[in-house]
């Protein structure tokens, strides 16, 4: 676990600035602005949880289970969250929106949340 967690930061990193790039340029024609926008939040959570997995990979000593489940949280949400904004910009683009993508994105946002406040909570726990 502790050679995981920075390997899929630094995979998500790699494959933001990957997206971010294509998103910019070879879809720039493609994409409206509403999808273009969409795209450029999906690439941008991607990379926020990029940077924190690999900090937390080196600061985590994966002794207890909260500390587990936060990065789960942020592996999986990033994962629903991004992704599912790929899907639907790129299906919308080519005129065959998968609509089923909807509701992944909030559900990856919730998961994404889920981890903060237990990321939030570990800090507080550690201090009572």
């Amino acid at each position: 676990m502790i050679l995981l967690v920075p390997f899929i930061g630094a995979l998500y990193g790699m494959l933001a600035v990957i997206f971010g790039a294509f998103g910019a340029h070879a879809l720039k024609k493609t994409f409206s602005e509403e999808q273009r926008k969409s795209f450029e939040t999906g690439v941008k959570y991607q990379m926020y949880h990029a940077i924190l997995l690999v900090v937390l990979g080196f600061n985590f000593g994966f002794n207890s289970p909260l500390e587990t489940y936060i990065v789960y949280c942020f592996i999986i949400g990033t994962f629903l969250f991004s992704f599912s904004i790929y899907g639907l910009c790129l299906s919308a683009a080519k005129g065959k929106k998968l609509r089923f993508l909807g509701p992944i994105t909030p559900i990856g946002g919730l998961i994404l949340v889920i981890g903060w406040g237990l990321l939030l909570y570990s800090f507080v726990a550690e201090v009572i």
